[in-house]
């Protein structure tokens, strides 16, 4: 059997794990400055509530923060905390259980941000 021609390593003895997009040592990756060097937003955080996909639970989403993910990881810690709810932070989106929305925007409003409701 023959190798497809779109097939790469995923791991090498020399350097070890690959990246699958540019094939480079994780180390060296240059896929990580891309997504590192993303474009900024309008500066406005905004702050609406979701219940797609959730079986209609309601979530309270943050969006448009301009920061590392270390800076959104522990801005999504003191959200979840002053909000006493649970949470997650994927792809830039922080997202808080059930709908804490003005609690969300004093939150940000102290720290800061310029802060909009979006939605209904």
């Amino acid at each position: 059997m023959s190798k497809p021609a779109a097939s790469r390593p995923v791991y090498s003895t020399d350097a070890g794990r690959l990246c699958p997009e540019c094939a480079q040592p994780v180390a060296q990756c240059r896929c990580r400055a891309r997504v590192a060097a993303r474009p900024g937003g309008d500066g406005i955080v905004r702050v609406s509530r979701e219940t797609k996909g959730r079986g209609g639970k309601a979530v309270t989403v943050v969006r448009g923060v301009d920061a590392d993910a270390a800076a959104l990881l522990a801005l999504g810690k003191r959200l979840r905390t002053a909000c006493g709810s649970g949470g997650t932070v994927k792809d830039g989106v922080i997202e808080i259980q059930g709908d804490h929305r003005d609690r969300v925007v004093d939150a940000l409003t102290k720290d800061g941000f310029t802060v909009k409701r979006a939605g209904g």
